[in-house]
């Protein structure tokens, strides 16, 4: 489910309900849609979380809040400028988060919500500064494998497609419904067929949504969708 679906957000400004609601969220911890943020001192290394989140199914960052849920409240004004920065700066294409402000225990915590992105995959620089593709597995932002930002691209586009499986597609789904996951590398060897090959199936078959892809120790791998 889309978790910012249920906000109601006008001009960049959303509407803050009930009091309870950022401790509901902080409770939760950080996962797969929600990160949380001392403080933000990098524009770049937070363009990673917005990138992750609006190539996934969207999220939110909780800046002023530790990593152990603790609340130690942030200045508003500094924080959205540097989100914002960092959306608009450090994103390919540009992405424009959504805010909100939630007094707790007399400190301020910002919310950045980032919705899906309608393009993708959305880029931002790693540490070496390459743009790459990141997408959030769990509580991390992963740099996505450079078949899944093809399996990203084809989706913002996608179209009806007639089904019809290679004698390699064959074998490998037979191969995942006996074994569950397969890596790119494993499914040329099981083949026999080129990387090229084995690339352009498997971005296919996710496009098809008959497989998908995940990530399990930060290697990609694909199962039966």
């Amino acid at each position: 489910m889309n978790p910012i679906s249920s906000l109601t957000c006008n001009n960049n400004l959303c509407l803050i309900p009930r009091k309870d609601y950022i401790l509901s969220l902080i409770e939760q911890g950080e996962h797969e849609h929600q990160d949380f943020k001392f403080q933000i001192s990098d524009a770049r290394k937070i363009a990673r979380s917005i990138a992750a989140f609006a190539n996934n199914d969207g999220g939110r960052l909780l800046v002023g809040v530790k990593d152990n849920g603790k609340i130690a409240g942030v200045s508003s004004d500094e924080e959205i400028y540097m989100v914002e920065q960092a959306a608009s700066m450090y994103c390919r294409p540009e992405q424009k988060p959504q805010f909100r402000l939630h007094r707790v225990e007399g400190k301020t915590v910002l919310e950045a919500i980032i919705s899906p992105a309608n393009e993708k995959p959305v880029l931002a620089p790693d540490e070496n500064g390459r743009w790459r593709a990141y997408f959030r597995v769990a509580d991390e932002n992963i740099a996505a494998h450079p078949i899944h930002e093809q399996i990203l691209s084809r989706a913002s586009n996608r179209a009806n497609h007639i089904v019809s499986f290679t004698e390699a597609e064959q074998l490998l789904l037979g191969y995942l419904a006996n074994h569950g996951s397969i890596t790119p590398e494993g499914y040329m060897r099981l083949a026999h067929i080129s990387r090229l090959a084995a690339e352009m199936s498997l971005v296919n078959l996710c496009e098809i949504q008959v497989l998908r892809i995940t990530y399990h120790d930060s290697r990609c791998v694909f199962t039966l969708a």
